[in-house]
């Protein structure tokens, strides 16, 4: 099945109201049955202001629904900050890839600069990105030396420990964390760090559950396969694979609204 991990924050999917955890039956009709992700994606993209149908099935739907998304140019958003009442600031992480470190240490700043009593750390809807991306971010949030991830082979010996180089700048910040099923990879790493290393509490509901580190090995042909060489693991040795993290204190959210930023808002926003 084509699942989707988080519909990422103004895109045409997440003004189409595409949610975590819908599958992708057909694209214009087309079955994805035993077609793959790359397949798949493939025949989604396509040009700017052009229309493309998914057939979408939603765990709360009888039937599957046609879904019209009109194609754009994408320019994904990595980190926000919004200063709320009572000096509080919501920091939203929206993604791990390159363009976080310059929007995070900005936001950093910002927090800084309102010297806040605490944060709302929101790593909803928020697929992951790369490793690189995560161990720098995650300097922020802890002292030198404590450890951000295990990356855990059958042969123990082999195992990595990825450790922080210097005291964070949020490392003494009250937090507390918001996470959903659309919490992914890096972002579940992030959220298990902070509760194993500082004891901060987790919101929301279970994470999505991605935790496997993966290599290419070329086969003839031109082939490829991908194989899963090890596994992430929270500084505790919690296996994420799969099963994702559990939440602290669980809030749920109206599944109509869990996928998109859109519709969720300070007064309708059940976890914030």
């Amino acid at each position: 099945k084509i699942i989707i991990v988080a519909p990422l924050k103004n895109t045409p999917a997440e003004r189409a109201g595409l949610m975590p955890q819908d599958e992708i039956v057909a694209v214009d009709g087309v079955s994805t049955y035993n077609l793959s992700v790359s397949d798949v994606v493939t025949k989604i993209r396509g040009k700017k202001n052009t229309k493309v149908n998914l057939t979408i099935m939603r765990n709360t739907w009888d039937k599957p629904k046609i879904i019209s998304i009109v194609r754009d140019s994408i320019n994904i958003p990595s980190a926000e900050v919004e200063m709320l009442p009572n000096n509080i600031a919501l920091l939203r992480i929206y993604n791990f890839y390159q363009p976080l470190l310059s929007q995070f240490a900005k936001a950093v700043q910002t927090i800084q600069d309102n010297k806040v009593k605490g944060v709302i750390l929101d790593l909803r809807n928020n697929p992951g990105g790369y490793l690189d991306i995560y161990t720098d971010i995650g300097n922020y949030f802890f002292t030198k030396n404590d450890l951000l991830l295990i990356e855990d082979y059958q042969d123990k010996q082999f195992n990595k420990e990825y450790r922080t180089s210097r005291d964070g700048e949020l490392k003494d910040m009250p937090i507390v964390v918001l996470i959903n099923e659309g919490t992914a990879s890096a972002a579940e790493i992030l959220a298990g760090a902070l509760r194993d290393n500082r004891g901060i509490k987790l919101v929301g509901e279970n994470s999505f559950g991605k935790g496997s580190v993966q290599e290419l090995v070329n086969l003839s042909g031109g082939n490829q396969l991908k194989i899963t060489i090890a596994h992430w693991l929270t500084p505790s040795g919690i296996d994420i694979s799969k099963k994702g993290i559990k939440e602290d204190i669980s809030v749920k959210l109206d599944k109509e609204d869990n996928g998109s930023y859109s519709t969720i808002t300070l007064d309708n926003d059940s976890q914030l």
